[in-house]
């Protein structure tokens, strides 16, 4: 079996359900929540959701605890630049601000009573790749009351490690490949501005490119990482 037939079975043939649902914010945007078959004893909460949602077979085809996915979607408009101000802090703060408290605030509330999931922060952690990679490292440096771990692929390089640390900080997982050298390069940075700052912290390199199937593959290893198993 080819890598992508693999992929693709592995994404059809989950024993979880999907749910997907549609919020006013922006004009409608979907969240889309990958509930495992058994109780959930785990939450990640991702950006890019349209993609990272669909992991949930890498899940149950490892040995980690049941995982609940909440993938909230990127932005529809085609412009790339729409995506990253929504991501990085630092080129259009209230389009930044806004899509913070969606994800923070609205998405965790619908989560809360659609599902009856309330995890604390050492259960719960948020994800991203490439762009929303910066944006994962993002929302667990600035709420690591709600994100007790950071999963972070290939994160862009817009939004970089401040000079002065918050504290406390959340536990972080970052991971690039060899045949991305800028990505590699921003999961490094990070991966030493966090550890100076006495994080826990995994810097993982692999042979890859920037794309769906390193990440879906590195996704199972976070959350054992984080979760046991």
């Amino acid at each position: 079996m080819n890598d992508n037939l693999q992929e693709d079975f592995v994404i059809s043939k989950i024993a979880g359900e999907l749910v997907t649902e549609t919020f006013e914010y922006d004009g409608g945007r979907q969240v889309t929540v990958y509930v495992p078959p058994n109780p959930t004893e785990a939450i990640v909460f991702a950006g890019d959701g349209q993609l990272i949602s669909q992991w949930g077979g890498y899940l149950e085809a490892a040995d980690v605890p049941p995982t609940m996915i909440v993938g909230v979607y990127r932005a529809a408009d085609e412009d790339e630049m729409v995506r990253i101000h929504e991501y990085s802090p630092l080129f259009d703060q209230e389009r930044f601000a806004a899509h913070e408290r969606f994800f923070v605030e609205d998405v965790r509330r619908w989560v809360s009573s659609r599902f009856g999931v309330a995890l604390p922060a050492e259960r719960t952690a948020v994800c991203g790749v490439s762009a929303s990679g910066e944006f994962s490292l993002a929302m667990g440096l600035r709420h690591p009351d709600i994100f007790g771990a950071v999963f972070s692929a290939s994160p862009g390089g817009g939004y970089r490690p401040p000079t002065i640390m918050p504290s406390p900080l959340p536990r972080t997982y970052l991971v690039a490949g060899t045949l991305e050298p800028f990505f590699l390069e921003n999961a490094t940075r990070w991966a030493s501005a966090l550890r100076d700052a006495s994080a826990d912290v995994v810097m993982t390199e692999r042979v890859g490119n920037h794309g769906d199937p390193f990440w879906a593959s590195e996704f199972p290893l976070m959350v054992a990482w984080a979760f046991g198993r």
